[in-house]
């Protein structure tokens, strides 16, 4: 009686524990001007006390920093902008619900979707953990993570949204 009581506890104790820390899980695939291409890993996003953990486990990117957001909608096709196709351009803009209308990255009070910037390694892989303070696993409903083939400064100076360019890669969030 005493094991099966010990037993109840830990369950209820997994249980809440689980309920307390959301987490999604997003597949990620490169973009081309055809859609989507190979999956080339996973991003697990987890609320804390401290904000979003993004724990990235992704190969076959190119090696340096890469500008990494939640954008609006949750579609990674290509779309036409200016007679030519884009890759990834589905997935709209930055999600910016309070309109803040500027890029600040993810401590400042910019885009809701500014992420840490992705590290990837000489191997092309990109593992290292970042955390988003101000996002929630709810926030990411309905929209889709894209990866930029360039760097991210946090700042629309000199160029727009950190001057990240093309997109890279792409995700759908589902849940």
């Amino acid at each position: 009686m005493r094991k099966l009581g010990i037993l109840a506890f830990c369950v209820v104790f997994a249980v809440a524990g689980a309920a307390s820390a959301a987490s999604v899980t997003v597949t990620m695939t490169k973009v081309n001007v055809d859609g989507v291409g190979d999956i080339i890993g996973t991003i697990v996003f987890q609320d804390t006390a401290r904000g979003l953990k993004v724990s990235p486990n992704l190969g076959g990117l190119s090696e340096g920093q890469h500008g990494f957001h939640v954008h609006q909608n949750p579609d990674c096709g290509p779309k036409e902008k200016n007679g030519a196709m884009v890759p990834g351009l589905a997935a709209g803009g930055h999600f910016d619900p309070n309109a803040a209308g500027k890029h600040e990255g993810p401590k400042g009070m910019g885009h809701g979707g500014d992420l840490p910037v992705l590290y990837v390694d000489g191997d092309g892989r990109a593992a290292r953990a970042g955390l988003a303070p101000h996002l929630k696993t709810s926030d990411l409903a309905g929209r889709a993570i894209v990866i930029h083939a360039g760097g991210d400064n946090y700042s629309d100076d000199p160029k727009k949204l950190g001057g990240g360019g093309a997109r890279a890669a792409c995700g759908v969030v589902i849940y």
